[in-house]
């Protein structure tokens, strides 16, 4: 189980240090946001960290359940196995 968490962890860091590389938004979006920044603006600035927040949110949700529906399960079985 503690590969699982060590992968998983691994997968996360190797997102958060190829940040800078996800800044691939849809065009209409990424030209609001470079427009606004050149205008002096700070709408842009939160922009790509929220589209990651979002992108990452549903696979932690996901992760999260099915981590807790394997320990539960195991759980179970080392219940049945006992009795």
């Amino acid at each position: 189980m503690k590969k699982v968490v060590v992968l998983f962890l691994l997968i996360i860091g190797i997102v958060v240090l190829i940040q800078p590389e996800l800044i691939a938004q849809c065009p209409m979006c990424k030209l609001s946001a470079e427009s606004n920044l050149r205008d002096g603006g700070s709408a842009g600035k939160g922009l790509n960290k929220g589209i990651l927040y979002m992108f990452a949110l549903p696979y932690l949700l996901v992760g999260s359940m099915a981590y807790l529906w394997y320990k539960n399960r195991k759980n179970y079985d080392n219940e049945t196995k006992e009795a």
